[in-house]
Parts: structure tokens; sequence; C-alpha cells
């Protein structure tokens, strides 16, 4: 046995190459380095900045694809054609029995024919409120005799409400386009009566089987056309 100590010491030694003197009371070790070598509070720790021609860190490619997925799908365009395959598939499912399918296509059903009712029953409302505030307005004209302002198109004569099939029907022009072309047709009367009555002549006098189908066909074609005529003026307000 020999006399040395085995005691270690409490600190590094001066007296050794590359070692740091610790003031008494500060701990070296984990998470506490040597206050000769800590950053100092307002010193930045790369005093010469980052080198000229340096790039940030390029991320990694799978990063890359993964954000690149995401936003694909969270910006996909589903066309009505996936649409349908979806809806073809749940029916499906559902069909075969699966409760999950089964559940989501009752309430998607659910959920359409709820919408479908009521944009009907707005659509019922608007068209039974348009009719009847106009009736009124009409009434109201001829009761003070105004005679220069232009009727409303359609006009409420046009419109019947259906009240035990459920719906409105509208039997004259819907727009002003529509008014303006129901008028020029009208106004053509005339012409397709006279030639009502020149293809009745031909049919009397003509002997060439191919031409007197052609006239007959010619003439079923007018007399419908002179039908309609005369609905529209019938509706012509």
């Amino acid at each position: 046995m020999s006399g040395r100590s085995k005691t270690p010491p409490e600190g590094p030694v001066p007296d050794k190459p590359g070692m740091l003197l610790a003031r008494p009371g500060y701990e070296v070790g984990y998470a506490k380095p040597p206050e000769t070598t800590k950053f100092r509070k307002g010193a930045s720790g790369n005093p010469r900045g980052r080198p000229k021609g340096t790039k940030n860190k390029v991320p990694a490619l799978n990063e890359e694809r993964m954000k690149a997925i995401i936003l694909e799908q969270a910006y996909r365009t589903i066309t009505v054609r996936d649409a349908r395959a979806i809806l073809r598939s749940l029916a499906v499912n559902a069909v075969k029995g699966q409760h999950r399918s089964q559940r989501l296509f009752a309430e998607l059903l659910a959920s359409v024919e709820t919408s479908r009712m009521e944009s009907y029953n707005d659509w019922m409302d608007s068209v039974v409120s348009y009719k009847s505030r106009w009736d009124d307005e009409l009434t109201r004209r001829r009761v003070l005799g105004i005679t220069h302002l232009p009727d409303p198109i359609p006009h409420p004569d046009h419109i019947r409400i259906e009240f035990k099939r459920g719906g409105a029907r509208f039997t004259g022009p819907l727009t002003k386009e529509d008014k303006a072309e129901c008028d020029k047709v009208i106004q053509r009367k005339g012409e397709f009566e006279a030639a009502a009555l020149d293809l009745e002549y031909k049919l009397g006098t003509e002997e060439d089987p191919e031409l007197l189908a052609i006239y007959e066909e010619d003439l079923t074609n007018t007399r419908k056309l002179l039908n309609a005529i005369t609905l529209m003026e019938g509706h012509a307000i």
C-alpha cells in the first residue's frame, strides 16, 4: 500500500494543461459549462455572421411530399362523376347490410328531401305572394281608371295555383323576351291562315301521292300552330 490519498480533488487541478478553473462554489458539469465558455448576455454567439452564399436548410424530400399531398387533398375538386361514384358505393354497401353505410345513406336522403321541400315551399310562397300582390294591384288600377302603366310579366292571370295536386302552372310568357316572341307569332296569324287555305286547296286538286302526303303533313303542322296562336291570344293581356 502506498501512502497516496484516495480522495479525489474537489475541482480541476490548475497546474495541468487544458484544464479550466472554476470559481469557488460553482459546480461544473451537465448543463453547467465553465463560466469562461458561456455565452455572455447581449453578445452574439456568432459575431462574424453567416457566411455568404449559404442557404436555409432545405426540408427533407418526404416532408415536401407530405405537404404536397395535404394541399392536393385539401383543394381537390370533386367532380360530378366522383360524387356519383361515392353515392353508388354508399348505396351498394347499404344494400349489403353495412350498418354505417345504411345510416349515412338514410341521413343523406333525409337531408336531400328536407332541402328539396324547403326549396319547394319557398318557391310556392313566392309564387302565391306574387300572384296575390299583382291581383290586388291590377284591381286597384281598374278601380282608379289607371291604364297607362304596363302589365306585369308574368301576368297573374297566367299563373294557375294547383292546390289539390300541388304546384303552380304558367300559361303565358314569363319574360319580356317571351312576350315579344309571342306577339310576333300572333301578328303572323293571318299568314298562317292563308297558308292553311292554300294547302286545303292543293289537297283537293293534287293527284300526285307524294305531294299529297307532303301537303297533308304541312296542313297538320299549320293547324297545330294556329291552335297555339289561339291559346296565346286568349292569354294575351
